[in-house]
């Protein structure tokens, strides 16, 4: 098993937050298969103001930069939950160009 943590902001506006968590109460189904699928067997998003922090756990033989584009192959809902959630989304500070959801560095394990 791997484990894998990004961060990302959510718009600074209380509604887009809160229409956001909505959406995630109900993710559509064949985004969660798909996830599944490329091997992230464990997801959980947390909030803190606006910014989420996201943890995967993933099959060890799971790469970031090969299988979560893959992901989005998998079912066109994939795409078209991407593109929605984006909406509500922004970069954090010190993202890289184009970068959404920015990997965070594991400094620490008990």
């Amino acid at each position: 098993m791997k484990v894998f943590a990004q961060t990302l902001n959510l718009k600074d506006d209380l509604e887009v937050i809160e229409k956001y968590k909505e959406y995630h109460r109900n993710a559509w189904p064949e985004v969660l298969d798909s996830l599944k699928k490329v091997g992230i067997t464990d997801m959980k998003i947390f909030l803190h103001g606006r910014r989420l922090f996201m943890y995967m756990e993933t099959t060890d033989s799971f790469v970031p930069e090969v299988d979560l584009p893959r992901y989005l192959e998998q079912d066109p809902k994939c795409q078209e939950w991407e593109d929605l959630m984006g909406e509500f989304q922004e970069p954090v500070p010190g993202a890289a160009l184009g970068e959404k959801w920015s990997m965070m560095e594991q400094v620490f394990q008990l």
